[in-house]
Formats: C-alpha cells, structure tokens, sequence
C-alpha cells in the first residue's frame, strides 16, 4: 500500500537513524508483531514487560510508514466529540473512552522518558476552536461533558481566544492535557531499548502468507524464512485492512505542511496546539526548532496518484489558510507531504481479537489519534496475551 509521499518532515530530518537486520532464518517466539512502526514498538513494548518472547516484522524499513509522515499532535480529544460519542457507544463507554486517553499520554510520556534517544516530546495545552457561532453553542455541552468526568479545561470566549492566539473565534476549549512529540525518533527508541532487552526486530521482512494451526500460527516471509509462535499482532496501520473481511474503516487522504525556522517572538500565539470543529478540520502545532505544521484539507478518498496530484494545491490552501488565521505571522512552507489515514463509525479504534482469526489480536488505531491509541492497545493485549482477558478490551472490539 502507498502509505504517504512529498517529503514529511521528520525523515528528512533525522534520516536513515539505526539499521536492522532482515530475517534470514527459520526461528520461533511467543508473539509475532507484524509492523515496525509505533504501534508496533509500544505494543511489543508492553508486551515484552509481560516476559513474552517477541519478534517484530516489517516489509518496509523500521518506522518509514505512516509514523514518518505522523505530525504526532497527542491528545485526549476523540474526531468524535464526547456529546456524539455517547450516542454512538452509550455514557459509560464513551466517558471510559475519552478518560483512558487522558491516561494515555501520561504513559507515553513515560515511556519516552527511558528511552535511549531524545524524542522531543513535550506536554503541550490543547486549543479546540469553534468554527462556527452554532458551533460555540455545541462547545458549551461538549464542556460540560467533560468536565463532569474529571477533564481538566477551561471555556474561553471570543475575546479570551483573541487575547491568546490573535485568531477571530466565537468560543474554544483549551486543554491541560496534550503533548507532541517526533514519533518517528520515539519509534527507533522503543526498539533500540528492545533489542538490547533480547526482543528481535527484522526490517524488510515481508510477510506473505500467514497459516493458523491448533497450537499458533506460522508466518511465512517472502524469501522463505518461517516464524512459529503463539500468537500474532496486526499493527501494521492501514495495511492490516488487508486481513480482514470485514469493512471495519474507511481511507481518506490527509495533507500537511511544515514552515521554515520562524522567529521565536511569533511563537507566542501558537503555545498550545490548535484545532478547530469543522470537520475536515486544520490543525496547528510548533516544533522544538521553531517550525509551524498545519495540517488537514482532507479528502475522501484513497487514490495515491490522485492523491498525489492534489499536493502541491492543498499545500498552498495549507498555507493561506494558516495565514487567514495568523497574518501577522510569517509562514514559509519548508516541506510538504501527503499521506493516508483511516475513519472508523465513531472515531474509536479497534483493538483486541477478531473472529475471522483464532491465534491473532489487532491494533488498529485509527483516526487522528493513532499514536494515543496505540498506548492504549500495547496495555490492552499485553494483559489478553499474558492473562485472557482485559477490563478495557470490550471498549474498542470489534462487535460493539
């Protein structure tokens, strides 16, 4: 599958950071993960705390999928606001929801904090901005479903908007509970720390068939090399589509640019990250090294060649768009990029087994949130893996 395209930001940054062998042998472990991005190195990195074996397979090299075209904006906040996710899995899920992703970026933070390698991750506040008047008026319930479970924010106005970023907006949400980070440093940093913990890591390592028996499961790479385990893990992103019947999301196509070096005296306005209702919506977020993402212009479809031909367009309405909101800022795009990412019918990922496989879980964590989601999967099937069940997994299954 062509994942992304264009030149996201952090490849070019960090370029080619650690190589990793491809697998050359037949060889056994408890757990096969299948994908080398971060989905892949959080789950295998819980599920190496549980004492299992792991091996961890990817087609491509380590973390150059997805997680390299990932603008890593972390937040608690679901696509699918909390009034509307309520009616879509009922108040105790959804609440259940939106708390463990607050939770969720607690633990990553910890994570990157023992990892090898600094990942830039940062606790950030977290603007949601009212596009509209109506708009404004469904931030007032939305506030206050959050704030009935323990959410830590604040309702601001319009002139309080204005006072704290220079945009013209009638109300937003600001957020304690946020963080941004450079995922693609983050992902080389959990497997870094899990090789050196025994855990084994194969990059361009296809696998081409995948055969259940009683006892586990074999996967069978393309130049022949066969892996027995247990139990399997489909944290391929996008691609562990390809493994199911059953249609459990849809692909859109997403687009982000990325500013040159802006003066720091700017940056005042952009202290939290921001996005807005509308939907599709614009994000915002800054890096370390005073650069500005803008994010979005959305489009339904998965089509890389149509996707593609649309980049050097949707750059420019990145950029104007950026501009409407922040003109006194000087916004020079540096690099652009395009990539894909996946909708599911309530925003919510899906994590745990499937009926279609009797051996296999999946951590599909899809929507805007992918990385906060993975967090929450790497818990979940650990504890599947190591005791049967988890108080958690009936949120995100896949027959809820």
């Amino acid at each position: 599958m062509n994942l992304h395209s264009g030149n996201p930001y952090w490849l070019i940054k960090n370029g080619f950071l650690f190589p990793y062998e491809s697998l050359q042998e037949d060889t056994t472990c408890d757990v096969a993960v299948i994908g080398g991005g971060v989905t892949g190195a959080i789950v295998a990195h819980y599920l190496q705390k549980t004492g299992a074996n792991v091996i961890v397979v990817d087609r491509r090299h380590i973390a150059m999928g997805s997680t390299s075209a990932s603008t890593a904006l972390l937040q608690y906040e679901i696509d699918t606001s909390l009034v509307d996710l309520k009616k879509k899995v009922g108040e105790k899920n959804a609440n259940e929801s939106y708390l463990l992703c607050v939770r969720a970026i607690g633990e990553l933070k910890k994570i990157a904090a023992k990892l090898p390698l600094s990942t830039n991750f940062r606790l950030k506040k977290s603007l949601y901005i009212a596009s509209t008047i109506a708009d404004a008026k469904k931030l007032e319930e939305e506030f206050s479903a959050r704030k009935n479970i323990g959410i830590a924010l604040k309702k601001l106005t319009k002139e309080q908007v204005k006072k704290l970023t220079g945009m013209d907006a009638p109300a937003a949400l600001y957020s304690d509970t946020g963080a941004e980070m450079d995922a693609y440093r983050f992902t080389h940093g959990i497997f870094q720390k899990l090789l050196s913990k025994g855990c084994r890591v194969y990059d361009q390592t296809e696998i081409k068939e995948i055969r259940e028996l009683h006892s586990g499961v074999k996967l069978m790479s393309a130049n022949g090399s066969i892996i027995s385990c247990k139990k399997i893990v489909f944290a391929n992103g996008y691609e562990s589509l390809n493994y199911l019947k059953e249609k459990v999301a849809t692909l859109h196509s997403t687009y982000a640019i990325i500013s040159k070096p802006v003066d720091k005296k700017y940056l005042s306005l952009l202290k939290p990250m921001i996005w807005e209702t509308a939907r599709p919506y614009l994000y915002i977020r800054t890096t370390p090294d005073s650069r500005i993402i803008i994010g979005g212009k959305d489009e339904k479809f998965y089509s890389p060649k149509k996707r593609d031909e649309l980049l050097i367009q949707k750059s420019k309405a990145l950029q104007k768009a950026f501009l409407k909101r922040f003109p006194s800022i000087p916004f020079e795009t540096d690099f652009s990029w395009t990539g894909t990412f996946a909708e599911t019918k309530d925003g919510l990922p899906y994590i745990g087994v499937s009926k279609e496989y009797k051996h296999a879980y999946f951590a599909l964590g899809f929507g805007g949130n992918g990385i906060v989601f993975s967090q929450i999967a790497g818990e979940i099937i650990a504890e599947l893996f190591s005791t049967g069940k988890s108080k958690n997994a009936g949120l995100f299954a896949f027959h809820r």
